[in-house]
């Protein structure tokens, strides 16, 4: 057995190609992320990967709309988008496959809009 705390991850992710991990893998990455509502993620893209989103609580903003408890949003790869937390929020995101660098800003701050 195995133990580790979401706290040691960053930023949440869990699992992945990368370190520290619960498990490393280069299929998917999977994280839990806790936000405080006006956290922004800058608007960015993946060309190898997409990524869907499960939002657990909370109201957030991506894609240019609004998503709340329940919603799943899936980005695939190419297409761009920023994350604002409107409120208090939760989300489970998966991304496929886990790729170290394929993460693309497309402006330096977020604002939850496709550009």
């Amino acid at each position: 057995m195995k133990q580790h705390h979401l706290d040691d991850m960053v930023r949440g992710w869990f699992v992945g190609d990368f370190e520290p991990t619960a498990l490393r893998t280069g299929e998917f990455e999977v994280a839990v992320q806790r936000y405080a509502a006006g956290d922004v993620e800058p608007v960015h893209r993946h060309d190898l990967a997409d990524e869907i989103t499960v939002v657990v609580s909370g109201e957030v903003e991506m894609c240019g709309r609004r998503w709340s408890a329940g919603d799943i949003v899936t980005v695939e790869k190419g297409e761009a988008t920023g994350f604002r937390a409107l409120t208090d929020a939760v989300t489970v995101a998966v991304k496929r496959p886990s790729v170290i660098g394929d993460k693309h800003l497309v402006e330096p701050t977020g604002a939850g809009q496709d550009r």
